[in-house]
């Protein structure tokens, strides 16, 4: 699929719906920028609901909150 934007002044620009749709892009939404061979690649992060318990077996249950408690600070 190959669509053509336009970057305003202040460098921003729109993803097509049919993209922010596909990869479940929505306001609020952080990507990751990548700079490759190819060109700039924006890629969507992981929230902190992606992660959820992802790491039962490198902290307990108590640490892991406080831990998600910092990342929910950092979100806002």
């Amino acid at each position: 699929m190959s669509k053509e934007v336009v970057v305003t002044r202040k460098g921003q620009t729109t993803i097509p719906v049919q993209l922010r749709q596909k990869y479940k892009i929505h306001e609020g939404t952080r990507l990751e920028v990548v700079e490759t061979e190819e060109g700039i690649l924006f890629r969507p992060q992981k929230s902190t609901i992606d992660l959820a318990g992802s790491g039962a077996k490198y902290a307990t249950p108590e640490e892991m909150k406080k831990r998600l408690d910092r990342l929910r600070e950092e979100d806002v």
